[in-house]
């Protein structure tokens, strides 16, 4: 099946649930935000027992998302299991070119195959939704070469209604903002290190604290950290007492500069740094 928006809320239900309904089993690749729970919730309605969600874990993923995808998990009904990912052992991953969530994706998708093979599914299906095709995303491509399923894209369901969806069906997700893997943080070319993981999540925990919600701590060379914040965050983290609680906390965590983005947040700053030349190289990766 196959859509362009705008489709309403119902026949977005209905369109995925006949998509999910047609498949003999489906395995989840869940991470507990909002567009894997939809497509969680979907199969779980579609396939009851015949529906798997899995979480993978490992350093790259922030403090507390775990937790969230369980309790998530829990209210939609489906089962719900983790493996442990070992993409940190990769060098390809941990050289942190362009491409690197095509490693991470790689290790994500070859983890759950063996596992849908061991338990008898047929399908992986992720929550990519049709504004994300739109994106440099090299990790898209990890998915086709696994034969990893879209039912969000099949069905014409952008981002919108993806949170239209999700409130329907009463996920406490639906308004949840999006939280890439840590290492989204850290700029090309710098190396992806447990510890520069470990830094980047205490920070953002930190700014989370203080009551900033949309938070990314990007990590330069020399351990600079570039904070983004809600453009109308922006003057209140710049505040004299914020301002020095921030920077203290920071170089306590170990970073030896911080910095304020004046832009404020926004998904992807680091892609602006891909060259036109690095992103045909990624687009055909071998």
């Amino acid at each position: 099946m196959s859509q362009s928006f705008p489709i309403s809320v119902a026949d977005a239900q209905q369109g995925l649930l006949e998509y999910l309904g047609e498949l003999s089993g489906c395995v989840v690749a869940y991470s507990g935000g909002v567009d894997s729970a939809v497509v969680a919730k979907a199969a779980q309605l579609a396939l009851g027992e015949r529906a798997l969600a899995v979480t993978g874990v490992s350093a790259s993923l922030a403090a507390g998302e775990l937790d969230t995808a369980q309790r998530i998990a829990a209210s939609i009904g489906i089962r719900h299991e983790t493996l442990h990912t070992d993409e940190l052992a990769d060098v390809g991953y941990l050289k942190n070119e362009p491409t690197r969530c095509w490693h991470c994706k790689n290790e994500l998708y070859s983890q759950i195959r063996r596992l849908a093979v061991q338990r008898g599914f047929a399908a992986i299906a992720n929550g990519t939704n049709i504004d994300d095709l739109g994106d440099f995303r090299p990790g898209l491509q990890a998915a086709e070469e696994h034969g990893v399923v879209s039912p969000l894209v099949a069905c014409g369901v952008n981002k919108q209604k993806v949170r239209e969806l999700a409130q329907a069906w009463g996920l406490e997700v639906w308004d949840k903002p999006a939280s890439p893997c840590l290492s989204s943080r850290v700029v090309y070319g710098l190396d992806i290190t447990p510890e520069r993981l470990a830094r980047i999540d205490a920070a953002e925990a930190f700014l989370r604290e203080l009551g900033f919600s949309s938070v990314r701590v990007r990590c330069h060379q020399d351990e600079l950290a570039r904070l983004e914040v809600d453009a109308n965050e922006v003057a209140r983290l710049a505040e004299p007492h914020q301002r020095t609680a921030i920077a203290n906390r920071l170089r306590e965590i170990g970073f030896r500069y911080v910095t304020v983005d004046l832009e404020g947040f926004r998904s992807g700053s680091f892609t602006q740094l891909v060259s036109v030349d690095q992103l045909t190289l990624s687009c055909s990766k071998d």
